[in-house]
């Protein structure tokens, strides 16, 4: 609603801007108007810039809220399950009991992928990264549904979001497999979401494989707390390139290849980098030192948050299903001995607890993701599997919008002015 003003004043005239206010979180002045008179807003990074109206996430930074479709995100790590999460966020509310089966059984029924995506594989270095097969392989995705991307169809929106919620997991457990060498594992329609990715990441025909409730549990709280984070850098990606109208497939793609940035999906792994970089219990005081050294580039990864000021909802219950894992696994790894003993100083040093520098989502994922056995270079992938739904549902939340319009930033233009071109002859 715009129930106030905000007034310009500008090139010796006043301009009046209205101001919007959401049911949450700080008011935006409407700029649109602004071209009109000659100007335009500058914002590197977007980073004071409201891009697109949005029902789907809401965070507050500063009191730690992160809430989906109005639900906090520590009641549904806890309460609700990973399918459920995804049926809130792409459908607009918690499901009743039988739509809930409804669309479990919708998704299991998708998670196959075509025969002829094995071939994609092939096309591929043995040792690709598992990013790179994951961006083409879903991308390659729209040639094999040509009825069903008419972005304009509701119908065909749906059906296409419940094929890529589906099919992530097979294809990022397709990417493990191929980079180790072993075969690719059909899924399984008796296993839950969670349980059934592990089972294609580590089953192998040769012998049974066992999936522990704990690390099922932790696979699924790690897809829920990751599920979606409102309009980050490969959200507005998948905005981006969905409001020139391309297919849902090349725009998951562009959020897959964004994602893959190191500034951005890179944080879990970053935090397994620096515990190597520390290696050993006894070193832990002398990072800690370092991190303290204002003067020193060493920073401490997986430690607060740059959305988050005071503290991340989700490590708090991340490092219950991490210490459950921990403990059930009973994995003897020296960098896990390192993560512990690192979380525990950072917990009761007065420093930390004066900076917010508590242990976020990332840290404790990590942890998690290393001892059940997943390589580094897989982690990345498995925040894309989680984040599909977020940005399948902002996607189709857009494409839903009749006043959508193509995105087109401007700029400040700081070139050569206007000069005549010589001719090399």
């Amino acid at each position: 609603m715009a129930d106030q003003k905000a007034i310009l004043k500008a090139g010796g005239k006043e301009i009046e801007l209205p101001i919007l206010s959401g049911t949450e979180g700080q008011d935006v002045i409407d700029v649109r108007t602004l071209g009109q008179h000659g100007y335009f807003t500058y914002d590197p990074g977007f980073m004071a810039t409201g891009s697109c109206e949005s029902a789907i996430t809401y965070i507050d930074g500063a009191a730690g809220v992160l809430l989906h479709r109005g639900f906090p995100i520590e009641e549904l790590a806890r309460d609700a399950d990973y399918l459920e999460v995804c049926h809130m966020l792409l459908h607009g509310d918690a499901p009743s009991k039988e739509e809930y089966e409804e669309f479990k059984s919708t998704i299991t029924r998708h998670t196959m992928v075509h025969e002829q995506i094995n071939m994609f594989f092939h096309g591929f270095r043995n040792d690709a990264h598992p990013m790179a097969m994951l961006c083409g392989t879903v991308g390659g995705m729209s040639s094999f549904y040509h009825s069903d991307l008419d972005v304009s169809n509701d119908e065909e929106r749906k059906r296409s979001a419940h094929r890529l919620i589906a099919k992530m997991p097979t294809l990022v457990a397709m990417c493990y497999k191929y980079n180790i060498g072993q075969p690719f594992v059909y899924p399984r329609n008796d296993l839950s979401y969670a349980a059934n990715f592990l089972n294609m990441m580590f089953s192998v025909p040769a012998e049974e494989f066992e999936i522990s409730p704990a690390v099922e549990r932790a696979m699924d709280r790690i897809f829920t707390l990751h599920a979606d984070h409102e309009q980050n850098a490969s959200t507005s990606t998948v905005r981006l390139a969905g409001s020139s109208g391309a297919n849902p497939y090349a725009c998951i793609a562009a959020g897959v290849a964004s994602l893959w940035g190191p500034a951005h999906g890179g944080a879990n792994e970053a935090c397994l980098n620096m515990l190597e970089e520390i290696g050993t219990v006894d070193r832990i005081p002398e990072f800690i030192a370092r991190a303290k050294d204002k003067a020193d580039p060493f920073r401490l990864m997986g430690f607060g948050h740059r959305v988050y000021k005071n503290h991340d909802p989700r490590a708090t219950v991340m490092r219950e299903s991490c210490h459950e894992v921990l403990s059930e696994l009973n994995v003897k790894d020296p960098l896990l001995e390192v993560a512990m003993e690192l979380e525990k100083i950072a917990l009761s040093d007065p420093y930390f607890a004066e900076k917010k520098l508590f242990p976020n989502v990332d840290f404790y994922s990590g942890i998690v993701l290393k001892a059940i056995g997943i390589p580094t270079n897989m982690f990345t992938c498995i925040f894309a599997l989680s984040r599909t739904v977020g940005w399948i549902s902002h996607w189709h939340e857009m494409m839903s919008d009749p006043k959508q319009k193509i995105g087109r930033p401007r700029q400040l233009y700081t070139g050569h002015n206007q000069r005549k071109y010589t001719p090399l002859k």
